[in-house]
């Protein structure tokens, strides 16, 4: 039996067996846990900070105590006489020796810029392995005998200590070589960019002496939003988080305007350009100030948009964009010099573009994807990010596919008569009383329901002002269950001797939601505008799930910042989704903005969703003859012929009535199920 010593890294789980008086640094690289170490092991950095934890793991077979470990050390005593002490329990990994069996836990914050505080993007855990590492080496002095230039020795001494071999360089760092390496008493940090095991590594950067400093930036570039992350690359701390409205939106409030606008504009493609990058940059300058940090330590960019902003962003011409094919200037993963597309950031810094996955399922569909892992399943899932422009992904490990469909900005509020974006003052939450159809509701920036005391006061002078995306679901949704509009969406105009909230609007009927200045009422045409986008959403669906040949998804899952607000039971009942257990339908955030992180701290990542989009099978709703009647039966509510048995079970459905446009009524079954309020 082996005397070798088990250890067990967590929270990556990777063990293996180890001799006695093998460093925990050491062990960590040969199982492939990253553990940072800027100084090579020398004990300077103090990135590879471990934690022994203690007891018998039953689970694993390991009994761990400080028994399992060497104790403290000249290097740790050097290090916190230099450096100040470490944390509680903590131990250097280059210093510290296996003596037993250990369970060791890597932690995924850092001490050594404790004072950053921390805002969460993202409670996922991501292993680091990033595309950029910092290498602190010691570069032997020039010698007449040995006629070697400053930079071959630096080259060989990274070889020598960090292993890389055949290392190129930023042509713009020759120059500034001999000045770094004298300014540095022959000691400097060097900052390689290895992305790819097939890339030839590149030193990007130099300081003098032991940098400790490494950022990353992960963009997710919106139609209607930037949102960024700043990142310690060493430590995979999100230091500060940040958003800002696209300023393309003076150009054309959805993609196909824009796209309109480039068409017509011969100017127009670099001005929104120019826009967008000027928004990252901005970005950029307000995530480090919150940080304290140098953007000049920003090493490495990752981005992500629709198809349309990722062209945008790069320079690229949309126009192509505009109509069948629908071709991608370029669909596969890129990767160049920030400063090519003028980010200003480190000059050698890195930018990286995860791949779109076709025509209008872009690149922000793939982050999503990467952040959910439907191809990873082995049950059905579906991933919908709502957008103007919906991209929809469904599949399993087996087979998985992809498209777009247009819905229009409808969820956004547009099209809506009393519609607006969501901020404070829109109603948010709809509830509608069945019996007597009175309405209560839910505004942006109040915790109260408009029905309880001090409701007008929690306003804060905004008053209520219109309703946004959630809320007209909502609201649909809602008169829908209460009876106000048929299956087929038309308002019943008969119910106006009930109450005063129908309203006759010419040849057809509305339904007041507030009676207050603004008056807010939900149109007949409001309604259609909602069944258009909700069909052509859920016609795309239903066309994947007809192309896997399957009839029940196992779970949904909701992206970006309005698929966050959407309540699952509103959404069902629309027919926005198809049926499913509602515990397993869920809001996922800015699915996009994790993907982008994942790729940015770990270079497996990028790897992974390249060689998965590679295999997504993309379908283009336009030539599917079957779109249309798929479009036609998803304009009922929930739908003309899908049933929704799981719904029905959560859900007390209305009594089924076939109106005229005019709101004459007809009579039907009812069908069953209870409703949960």
């Amino acid at each position: 039996m082996s005397t070798d010593h088990l250890v067990l890294f967590m929270p990556s789980g990777k063990r293996g067996r180890f001799a006695k008086g093998t460093s925990v640094l050491d062990a960590a690289r040969e199982l492939g846990v990253y553990v940072e170490s800027v100084c090579g092991g020398r004990g300077i950095c103090g990135r590879c900070q471990i934690e022994v934890q203690t007891g018998h793991f039953a689970k694993h077979g390991i009994t761990s105590d400080a028994s399992g470990i060497s104790g403290w050390s000249a290097k740790e005593a050097r290090y916190t006489e230099k450096r100040g002490a470490l944390a509680e329990g903590r131990r250097l990994s280059c210093s510290a020796l296996i003596e037993g069996d250990l369970v060791i836990d890597v932690p995924q914050d850092s001490v050594v810029n404790a004072q950053v505080v921390r805002k969460k993007a993202t409670d996922r855990l991501i292993e680091r392995n990033p595309a950029i590492g910092l290498c602190y080496v010691e570069v032997e002095e020039p010698d007449m005998h040995k006629p070697l230039g400053d930079l071959d020795r630096l080259k060989a001494a990274l070889s020598r200590d960090w292993g890389y071999e055949n290392l190129s360089v930023d042509f713009r760092l020759v120059p500034q070589v001999q000045s770094i390496l004298r300014a540095g008493k022959w000691s400097v940090t060097a900052a390689i960019h290895h992305d790819a095991t097939s890339d030839r590594p590149t030193i990007i950067a130099l300081w003098p002496g032991l940098k400790n400093e490494a950022w990353g930036v992960a963009c997710d570039i919106g139609s209607t939003t930037i949102a960024m992350h700043l990142v310690s690359l060493l430590s995979g701390r999100i230091a500060a988080s940040s958003g800002t409205s696209n300023p393309q939106i003076r150009f054309g409030e959805d993609l196909m305007s824009r796209v309109s606008y480039v068409m017509m504009n011969p100017e127009g493609r670099q001005a929104m350009t120019v826009a967008v990058r000027e928004a990252v940059n901005g970005l950029i300058g307000k995530v480090c100030n919150e940080a304290g940090a140098d953007r000049a330590d920003i090493l490495d960019t990752v981005f992500v948009g629709n198809p349309v902003m990722h062209h945008l962003f790069l320079g690229i011409d949309p126009t192509e964009l505009g109509g069948a094919p629908f071709a991608l200037a370029a669909s596969g993963a890129l990767s160049f010099s920030a400063a090519e597309i003028g980010i200003g950031v480190n000059p050698g810094a890195r930018t990286y573009v995860l791949p779109c996955i076709a025509g209008h399922v872009g690149a922000d569909a793939a982050a999503a994807t990467l952040s959910e892992g439907p191809y990873r399943q082995d049950r059905e899932m579906l991933l919908v990010d709502v957008g103007t422009n919906a991209e929809i992904v469904l599949g399993n490990a087996r087979h998985t596919v992809a498209c777009s469909s247009p819905t229009g900005p409808a969820f956004e509020g547009a099209e809506i008569s009393g519609g607006q974006r969501a901020a404070p003052g829109a109603i948010e939450r709809v509830r509608i009383d069945s019996q007597t159809l009175e309405p209560r509701y839910r505004v942006i920036g109040s915790d109260l329901w408009s029905d309880e005391d001090g409701f007008p006061a929690s306003l804060n002078g905004t008053g209520v002002t219109g309703i946004c995306g959630s809320g007209i679901i909502e609201v649909v949704a809602e008169m829908f269950l209460a009876g106000i509009i048929s299956e087929d969406g038309v308002v019943d105009g008969a119910l106006a001797a009930r109450s005063p909230r129908i309203v006759e609007q010419g040849r057809t009927f509305g339904y007041v939601l507030q009676e207050a200045n603004p008056r807010i009422v939900v149109t007949q045409n409001d309604v259609r505008a909602i069944q258009l986008a909700k069909a052509a959403l859920y016609a795309g669906i239903r066309l994947l799930m007809q192309k896997k040949g399957i009839d029940k998804v196992d779970a949904i899952r909701f992206a970006g910042a309005f698929g966050s607000y959407i309540d699952p039971k509103y959404a069902m009942v629309l027919g926005l989704i198809p049926d499913c257990t509602l515990d397993e339908v869920k809001a996922v955030g800015n699915a996009a903005g994790d993907g982008a992180l994942m790729a940015l701290l770990n270079r497996d990542h990028r790897r992974e969703i390249e060689s998965a989009v590679s295999r997504i099978e993309k379908i283009e709703t336009a030539l599917e003859p079957d779109f249309q009647q798929l479009f036609v039966n998803a304009m009922a509510l929930p739908n003309k012929v899908d049933a929704f048995p799981r719904l029905a079970e959560a859900v007390m459905l209305p009594e089924r009535k076939i109106l005229s446009d005019a709101g004459e009524s007809g009579t039907g079954r009812r069908r069953g199920g209870r409703r949960a309020r």
